[in-house]
């Protein structure tokens, strides 16, 4: 998952994933410039605004504020995160989303290994370093409102009770008098919506293999301590 191309216009923002996985959404309307020279993007309060992206308090009497997209983004397995800064950035989180799980499968080196899902025993496998990059971009882009920690925190509040850790970070929905889970297939029931969905909402984990993943997840190393939050 390296080698990423990155087309953008106006009307248009296409991220190719070496021919594997790409997006294009045509209802993005704003100008993002890639620069190989400089260390960020730069994407204006407007733009954020309408992704419904937490912009940062401008100063002064410019009605634009702007959002920096870092590119120096570490990785111990060669990954480019810039994708996915610029997936959350622009307010695409069912993509954002995606290739956080892609990018799993990758880092755990469950890719290697043939599959196409990360197991509970490849958690310890993935590096602190890409975690702490992953969990970074979620924070900065939801204003600490998403991201593993997040849901870290959630899951300590609701003291290892599944079920209710997924009704606290709106995982669950009533049909009628019954809660259950909400659907991964066909018309999506999550929320990809910074201003609208819980804390921890996302990113997803599949619970379609039990709940082992999930709890290996949210009891990585990486979050013994603070250090995940220290910019490279």
């Amino acid at each position: 998952m390296k080698n990423y191309s990155f087309i953008t216009t106006a009307a248009t923002l296409a991220v190719t994933f070496n021919g594997v996985y790409s997006f294009s959404s045509p209802n993005i309307n704003r100008n993002v410039a890639f620069s190989k020279t400089s260390s960020a993007t730069f994407m204006s309060g407007e733009a954020m605004s309408e992704a419904g992206v937490p912009s940062p308090t401008s100063s002064g009497d410019s009605n634009v504020s702007d959002v920096e997209i870092p590119t120096k983004l570490p990785s111990e397995k060669g990954m480019d995160y810039i994708p996915l800064a610029t997936m959350l950035a622009t307010g695409q989180l069912a993509e954002a989303d995606q290739f956080t799980r892609d990018a799993l499968i990758v880092i755990s080196g469950a890719k290697e290994k043939g599959r196409d899902f990360v197991y509970f025993t490849d958690v310890k496998n993935i590096p602190n370093t890409d975690l702490a990059t992953i969990e970074r971009l979620w924070q900065k882009f939801s204003g600490g409102k998403f991201g593993f920690s997040v849901q870290k925190k959630k899951w300590k509040r609701a003291k290892g009770d599944f079920e209710l850790w997924c009704r606290v970070i709106g995982w669950t929905t009533q049909d009628g008098e019954v809660e259950r889970k909400k659907r991964w297939f066909g018309a999506s029931e999550f929320i990809y919506n910074v201003k609208t969905a819980p804390e921890g909402h996302l990113p997803l984990t599949s619970a379609l293999r039990g709940t082992s993943l999930i709890k290996k997840l949210l009891t990585h190393p990486v979050w013994d301590n603070d250090d995940w939050k220290i910019e490279p």
